[in-house]
């Protein structure tokens, strides 16, 4: 019989909803005991077997194995060292933390107790992330010498959500879609030697930056990164280009709207992006030129949870680990600095 790990959220707001405890029913490995709930109490509405925790020491004292923190930003540290102390492992929502410093302590404190930590980069397992490494994989370009990442939307209205528009620590884009490019980038291309970066707040009356271009530094490529909110026609997600081609993939996936309607994850044909959201790929290969779309991969948040419970159970490595979630922060430290200071920021 498989073994059941005990999990908690730390909050039953959209991430809680949409994101975690669909798969949590989903795969076998998991048992979805609650979710501290400080006003509100909804989670029973969707799964009256759980618990609505009054507090997080209600929290920790129950036989968790697993605590999800998926507060806002500002609360990451505090509450995931606390869930570390108590003995328990830990999911946290992306950004990490609110600086490298903070995500460092973490990682150490995790690994003085045997403890699991891992950072929810879910979009690893985006359609369109995963095309893109399949490409690259196959070195159907050639040497890489650029690449783009965006994460482009139109809102020029502020949020209702007053912890994402509040000058906290843990606000602004550069910390809400910034983890997600940059974890991609790495994930993509390695570490980078430098950084460079614009951070700007566009939005009229915002307190938080809204607009970033960040430029990471290769020996042989430039990766460039932007997110921001004025952006009514896009380009594409992800522009890779090299030596041999070029590869332009459009932002795809489709999980996360299809969660926001209600529907239920599957192990069959989830997260299959529309024919028409094909990549295209314009490329030499065998001395041929030949220029043609691409079909998307299935994208499937279900393998982050997987690759956790076998980190868990099986004492592999985790899915995302603190180290790729601590270099991350190094980054977005880096690029706070340079936009500052108006200068690259060496790593």
């Amino acid at each position: 019989m498989q073994k059941k790990i005990k999990t908690a959220l730390l909050s039953y707001g959209m991430s809680g909803k949409v994101f975690h405890a669909p798969f949590l029913q989903l795969h076998e490995g998991f048992e979805l005991l609650g979710s501290w709930e400080r006003s509100k109490q909804l989670i029973q509405q969707d799964y009256p077997e759980v618990k609505s925790y009054a507090t997080l020491e209600e929290v920790l004292a129950s036989d968790a194995e697993l605590v999800i923190v998926n507060t806002p930003v500002d609360t990451h540290y505090e509450f995931a060292k606390k869930v570390l102390e108590a003995g328990k492992n830990a999911l946290v929502e992306k950004a990490f933390t609110t600086t490298a410093a903070e995500a460092e302590e973490l990682l150490n404190l995790a690994k003085e107790k045997g403890l699991k930590l891992t950072v929810f980069q879910n979009r690893r397992w985006d359609s369109d992330l995963k095309t893109v490494k399949s490409v690259l994989d196959q070195k159907l370009l050639g040497a890489i010498v650029e690449a783009e990442i965006r994460f482009d939307r139109y809102n020029p209205n502020l949020s209702p959500k007053a912890w994402k528009e509040g000058a906290n620590a843990g606000a602004g884009v550069l910390k809400d879609l910034g983890p997600h490019i940059i974890d991609q980038a790495i994930y993509l291309f390695g570490y980078p030697e430098a950084v460079s970066a614009d951070i700007r707040t566009l939005r009229e009356g915002s307190l938080v930056d809204d607009n970033i271009d960040i430029t990471l530094f290769y020996a042989d490529k430039r990766v460039r990164l932007h997110a921001g909110f004025f952006n009514r026609e896009q380009l594409p997600a992800y522009i890779i280009q090299g030596r041999k081609g070029s590869f332009f993939k459009d932002r795809g996936d489709i999980q996360e709207d299809t969660l926001k309607t209600g529907a239920k994850p599957n192990l069959t044909d989830w997260g299959t992006e529309p024919i028409e959201k094909s990549g295209l790929l314009h490329t030499e290969v065998d001395g041929v030129v030949i220029r043609q779309t691409i079909p998307t991969l299935q994208g499937n948040y279900y393998d982050l949870f997987d690759g956790l419970y076998q980190s868990i159970t099986e004492d592999k490595p985790e899915p995302v680990t603190a180290e790729d979630g601590l270099r991350v922060m190094k980054i977005i430290d880096a690029a706070s600095a340079s936009s500052e200071q108006k200068r690259v920021i060496k790593l």
